[in-house]
């Protein structure tokens, strides 16, 4: 079964308040598997537009992706994150399988 990915593109206006997303983000994120694979970190943008932080997390599958996203618990975790104190770009996709180049 494909993994599931949160990939994240954000802009934090709001240091101070954004980090009562990281401590309210940890247990929905524990409960549903969560691993983090990119959190903020070096980025350099080669094409197109870009945000100051990325994040890419993984699940052990879609279905747990999308039911951490709609959880009561992330949603809770999430009002914290809102305009004024940040905005971005949230993706829920499943992974990739198939063959590979070479």
């Amino acid at each position: 079964m494909p993994k599931g990915y949160w990939i994240a593109r954000v802009d934090v206006h709001d240091p101070e308040a954004y980090k009562e997303y990281f401590a309210a983000n940890a247990a929905p994120l524990a409960k549903f598997g969560a691993r983090f694979l990119v959190r903020g970190g070096k980025t350099e943008c080669v094409d197109g537009a870009m945000r100051a932080r990325n994040v890419v997390i993984e699940f052990d599958s879609y279905e747990k992706a999308l039911a951490c996203w709609n959880s009561p618990e992330y949603q809770r975790a999430a009002s914290f994150r809102q305009p004024p104190v940040a905005e971005g770009d949230f993706i829920i996709c499943e992974g990739y399988e198939g063959a590979q180049p070479g």
